[in-house]
């Protein structure tokens, strides 16, 4: 958890702007909720329980970075994070995932962190273990036998030779030399136990670990295989590595950290509003869901396969494009759990120029990638950024309005023969692209609306 105390709202601010033009509030606003997680462990007395987080709504067109957002804080928050989308879950009782399992991911999500850092612990252990038992299968260590005294002394002499040969074996795996040998070793064999009951819910949806159960019961399955010593060395470390993990220790630290410090990333949240009218047709479920979320955000217990999980200090981000329905359309309950509300917007001509030459990983900076596998480089000129951002703009204003993804389809349709005719039919090392060729290859699809609208 110290990797967190590091990041301060203006380093988190800093780190998006690498991938994320404009949204300025959007970013503070998360930055400090970020923030705040870290503050509120610090408190040592009874207020630490009672200071709950401020969840976040983000309003915004399509394409203007809320969902990149999202993507580049679970890189930065070293905590449990999971991105779910609003769209895909059900009322209780109608056919699909109910929104208790968004917990039960984030706890996986937790548990799955916890255990990987639990292996870089135990790593050096599980080396030494495993090259201990690849020694025992190249040169097997002698076996004491009640003998007479006369023997006793070739016995010594035995496991004094024995003892030379595994160090000077040792030595060899050590350094290397060995690595390409083949040696033949019993692997443990993961049963994958799959069983689905009540239509769409499986056991995982129950809170059940089914495999944990079937563990228990089956013996584990033992699988002679056959590889190089280096490659033996790796799946043996990983199974000595699972044998020094503590799993009652992992789960217990990965449920304080999910009600600690979990963000649950709701995006597509519009989709689950009722845009005006009476609930009819698929509005019903959609209101349901609006309800299943509400405790879910408000604090309450849900049980996953790895114990009960409280939900008072989670994290809740959630996102929507809000084109038909309206923030004012979800029910008002949950509109009051969300009181942090950052409108994103849309993308100006000059945003569409940072977007294609700052981040590191602009699209200019994608394509010239691609095309340098094969040699060729490519040369995008000032005029020739200004002129694709242009018509970006533009036709985000004629058509419809899809944000930075509009410079995807541009690009690609002003691209299309140089990627076609690379490597056969382009000669030479270096293509030039500048104003007059961006508006020879867009100018008469972005005149023609009817043509736009199908190919931009």
């Amino acid at each position: 958890m110290e990797k967190r105390k590091e990041l301060t709202p203006t380093q988190i601010v800093e780190i998006l702007d690498k991938y994320i033009i404009g949204q300025t509030e959007a970013k503070r606003a998360v930055a400090i909720a970020l923030r705040n997680r870290w503050r509120r462990q610090q408190i040592k007395d009874y207020l630490r329980e009672e200071i709950l987080p401020n969840n976040i709504i983000l309003i915004g067109p399509t394409g203007v970075g809320k969902t990149e957002i999202a993507r580049r804080l679970a890189k930065l928050s070293n905590a449990p994070f999971i991105k779910v989308e609003a769209s895909k879950f059900t009322e209780v009782g109608y056919v699909g995932r109910d929104v208790e399992s968004m917990i039960r991911d984030l706890t996986d999500a937790a548990v799955n962190m916890v255990k990987s850092e639990k292996t870089l612990e135990v790593h050096a252990k599980a080396e030494e273990l495993a090259e201990e038992r690849v020694l025992d299968i190249l040169i097997p260590p002698v076996k004491k036998h009640a003998s007479a005294p006369a023997d006793a002394n070739d016995e010594e002499n035995d496991a004094y030779q024995n003892k030379k040969t595994r160090e000077w074996m040792r030595a060899k795996i050590k350094s290397g030399e060995m690595d390409d040998k083949l040696v033949e070793f019993d692997a443990s064999v993961q049963t994958a136990v799959g069983m689905q009951v009540l239509g769409p819910f499986g056991m995982d949806d129950m809170g059940i670990n089914l495999q944990e159960i079937m563990g228990n019961i089956m013996p584990k399955k033992k699988k002679k295989r056959k590889t190089t010593i280096a490659e033996a060395r790796n799946l043996i470390a990983q199974e000595e590595a699972q044998k020094l993990i503590d799993m009652d220790a992992v789960q217990k630290e990965a449920i304080i950290r999910v009600e600690d410090s979990g963000i649950v990333f709701i995006d597509e949240i519009d989709k689950v509003a009722n845009s005006g009218g009476k609930g009819h047709g698929p509005d019903v479920s959609r209101e349901g869901v609006q309800r299943d979320l509400l405790p879910i955000v408000e604090g309450s217990n849900v049980n996953t396969k790895y114990g009960v999980v409280k939900t008072d200090h989670i994290l809740f981000i959630a996102s929507g494009a809000f084109h038909v329905a309206k923030p004012s359309d979800l029910i008002p309950e949950l509109q009051g759990r969300f009181p942090i509300r950052v409108e994103l917007k849309s993308l100006t001509e000059d945003d569409f120029i940072k977007i294609l030459t700052i981040p590191e990983n602009a699209l200019l900076k994608q394509y010239s990638a691609l095309l340098e596998t094969e040699g060729v480089k490519l040369d995008f000129k000032k005029d020739a950024i200004r002129e694709i951002a242009r018509l970006a703009t533009e036709v985000n204003e004629q058509v419809e309005n899809i944000g930075a993804r509009r410079l995807h389809t541009i690009l690609t349709t002003l691209l299309d023969e140089i990627l076609f005719d690379v490597p056969d039919k382009v000669p030479q090392e270096k293509v030039v692209i500048n104003g007059e060729f961006v508006r020879n290859k867009l100018s008469a699809i972005v005149k023609n609306r009817d043509l736009s609208k199908f190919i931009l």
